[in-house]
């Protein structure tokens, strides 16, 4: 049989029982705290990481310092050479003598071309159209170019502007000992290295018209 509660009864029912509490869950919390967990321990091992990189440059400095040293005193140790095995002279020790009226200067390095036996001589032909009249060498002579343009010509008419070949610096020319030639520079100075067997006089030739 059906029962009817009276009005009363439903008003002193308590609204307690009505409401719904709202709770977080137990997994949620669970997560957030292994994600600040995380984050801890990757924050930890970055800082650790800096402090590996820290001393990995520290022992590359300590050992780069000795090795630094090592090859400084290994470069002055083989600037120490033995005067009994071989003597130089810089570029800024050779013997240049004055230039002359034809616009040559020259430097002996080895030997006295003024003498019988091996000599070597640089030459310097200026710039400005400077050239050698023509002339011959009793013996044969050997000549590199060192540096610029250096013009021959050959026979007893001197004619620099058509009858001179370039020879320009690398090359190798070979004076054949009393054969008639001239030489010199135009528009750039020109060095020479010049060998041969001395004395190395110059003779002088009538020149052709």
């Amino acid at each position: 049989m059906l029962q009817l509660r009276s009005a009363d009864s439903v008003r002193h029912t308590s609204p307690r029982a009505a409401c719904v509490v709202l709770t977080q869950p137990d997994s949620m919390t669970t997560s957030k705290q292994t994600q600040d967990e995380n984050q801890e321990d990757k924050n930890q091992e970055d800082e650790n990481q800096g402090k590996d990189i820290m001393k990995v440059t520290s022992v590359w400095r300590t050992l780069a310092l000795p090795v630094c040293l090592a090859a400084t005193f290994s470069l002055v140790s083989a600037a120490e050479l033995n005067p009994a095995a071989l003597v130089y002279k810089m570029p800024d020790q050779i013997p240049w003598g004055p230039v002359n009226a034809a616009g040559a200067q020259s430097a002996v390095v080895a030997g006295d071309p003024n003498k019988p036996g091996f000599y070597m001589v640089y030459n310097k032909w200026t710039k400005g159209n400077h050239f050698s009249r023509p002339h011959f060498h009793p013996n044969d002579r050997y000549i590199v170019v060192l540096q610029g343009t250096w013009w021959v010509g050959t026979g007893p008419k001197f004619d620099p502007e058509h009858g001179t070949v370039a020879m320009p610096a690398g090359s190798f020319v070979t004076h054949y000992g009393k054969q008639v030639h001239w030489d010199g520079a135009k528009d750039e100075d020109t060095v020479l290295l010049i060998m041969g067997e001395g004395p190395a006089t110059s003779t002088q030739v009538t020149e052709e018209k």
